[in-house]
């Protein structure tokens, strides 16, 4: 009887301390921009992307993606690191579309803010949040609303 007990004892602080010590299955190792590397290695599931630095020495991506030019920007840096948020921008040189044209993408599109800039060309934009850090998942699904964006985008252009 006593050797019962001791394995039901051993058995139970054996159990306790599995339960305690591991982590939840579901647990995730969260991304953020303090480091480049995992947002870089996420736009190069989309397409050609490389490290660069900004005229402000602060990292970005230059990618492309189904032939779309675009550039990840890295804000809220300190010295060039531990960034808190990037922002995905594309530039299009095109004759002319009009301000009409860019509200009706901004009033029936979630993901993305479109604008003519002060040159002429089309640009569209969207801010991602990396301030304490996303999942690897979350982050990939915002680079695939990215991709999704940029496409609509120019197909949003050509029928001008």
């Amino acid at each position: 009887m006593k050797k019962q007990k001791r394995f039901v004892i051993a058995g139970f602080v054996i159990a306790t301390i599995l339960a305690i010590g591991a982590p939840p299955a579901t647990a995730q190792q969260l991304v953020d921009a303090t480091t480049t590397e995992s947002i870089l290695s996420v736009a190069q599931m989309y397409g050609d992307a490389n490290m660069d630095t900004d005229s402000l020495g602060d990292p970005m991506i230059v990618g492309t993606i189904n032939g779309i030019n675009y550039v990840a920007y890295f804000y809220g840096c300190t010295k060039g690191q531990n960034c808190s948020s990037i922002q995905l921008r594309a530039t299009w040189s095109i004759d002319f579309v009009s301000l009409e044209h860019i509200n009706e993408w901004n009033r029936t599109t979630r993901f993305g803010k479109a604008y003519v800039e002060e040159d002429g060309d089309a640009a569209l934009e969207m801010e991602v949040n990396l301030d304490f850090g996303v999942t690897r998942e979350n982050l990939e699904d915002t680079f695939d609303w990215w991709r999704i964006g940029l496409e609509e985008y120019v197909e949003h252009l050509r029928n001008r």
